[in-house]
């Protein structure tokens, strides 16, 4: 069972590194740029062919480790 988990930081808390990349593509000359936010991509698989089950493991592994969840939010998506 593959699973894709998407981690990005909380609706309202600032992202220093898609601040300044937005300010470098504006100096680039791309100033249609106004946002930019980083964030990062988990591909993980598991053995099992409990949907529901493996589901919640994947999400325990995603606040105990994968993902700081005082600072960030996540997805997790059943992917193939």
């Amino acid at each position: 069972m593959k699973f894709r988990i998407d981690i990005r930081r909380k609706e309202g808390l600032s992202d220093p590194e898609g601040m300044t990349t937005q300010r470098a593509l504006q100096d680039l000359g791309y100033s249609g740029v106004t946002s930019t936010h980083f964030g990062r991509t988990i591909y993980l698989e598991m053995d099992g062919d409990d949907t529901g089950t493996a589901t919640s493991e994947v999400e325990a592994m995603c606040r105990q480790l994968l993902a700081n969840p005082v600072i960030e939010d996540f997805d997790i998506e059943v992917v193939g």
